[in-house]
């Protein structure tokens, strides 16, 4: 069964440019906040035969009416459902921020009931979970305009929404709900190591994490392990975009 049948190719699921047999699928995961559609232009920078298929999480996007989830056991839980039957190709996962850590969870889930899993683990803009640090932007943290400026001050895609009331109301509560997650997940126990090749990667200017809690991913695989710094902050990955799914694809064929 493959992951995709069109551009919205399911529930959690959206695929862009769907190729029928593709040599390479690589799932991205979305940062806090995100949506699947912040990956629809990946393709571009790939080969015609891989596929680019990214998570769409409840409450944002096709899916804004559903509650978002705060929990990363049934948000990776649900993920790995989804994707255990469809591992039919040779299959990456890619993810940045909190998707960095979601994409981890289900990797370790997927492998944790023998299940076949992804033949690399891409993490970007994200701390190793063992370095993890709460925000306080939990239920009583920070306020509604006070985790505006901290989303704002990330500068990723789409903050200007957030400046128009209307907008707000319906941009806000995912983020909201993603940052209690990432609260709740720094302070819980972490997945396991996995056997496959990982590569952090991040921006040389992002005040969290630092490249030395980047470099710790290395402690959760017992496979190799690599770091690739971009210049700029949090999304180093929207102006080099191209650069860094080139250095992917590199990545991916060098490993075989």
């Amino acid at each position: 069964m493959a992951l995709s049948s069109g551009p919205h190719s399911g529930q959690w699921l959206r695929t862009y440019q769907p190729v029928a047999a593709p040599r390479v699928r690589l799932v991205c995961f979305p940062h806090a906040g995100g949506s699947a559609s912040f990956f629809r232009s990946w393709p571009q920078h790939l080969p015609a035969d891989w596929e680019v298929s990214a998570v769409c999480y409840p409450g944002r996007e096709t899916r804004m009416a559903e509650p978002a989830l705060t929990s990363m056991a049934e948000l990776a839980g649900r993920i790995a459902d989804e994707l255990a039957p469809r591992m039919t190709s040779r299959t990456v996962f890619f993810g940045h921020s909190m998707g960095a850590s979601v994409a981890h969870e289900v990797a370790a889930l997927l492998a944790g009931r023998g299940a076949a899993g992804p033949a690399a683990l891409l993490v970007s803009g994200r701390a190793a979970p063992h370095r993890l640090r709460r925000l306080g932007s939990g239920d009583d943290g920070l306020t509604d305009e006070e985790l505006l400026v901290r989303v704002g001050g990330l500068g990723g895609p789409g903050t200007e929404f957030l400046q128009d009331p209307e907008l707000r109301e319906l941009f806000l509560p995912p983020i909201r709900a993603d940052y209690r997650l990432v609260e709740a997940y720094a302070e819980e126990s972490k997945a396991p190591a996995v056997d496959i090749p990982l590569v952090a990667y991040y921006g040389t200017d992002d005040p969290d994490p630092v490249p030395d809690d980047v470099r710790a991913w290395a402690e959760l695989t017992s496979d190799r392990c690599a770091a690739r710094a971009f210049p700029g902050g949090h999304f180093y990955l929207v102006p080099h975009e191209a650069e860094l799914v080139g250095d992917i694809r590199e990545r991916l064929v060098a490993l075989g």
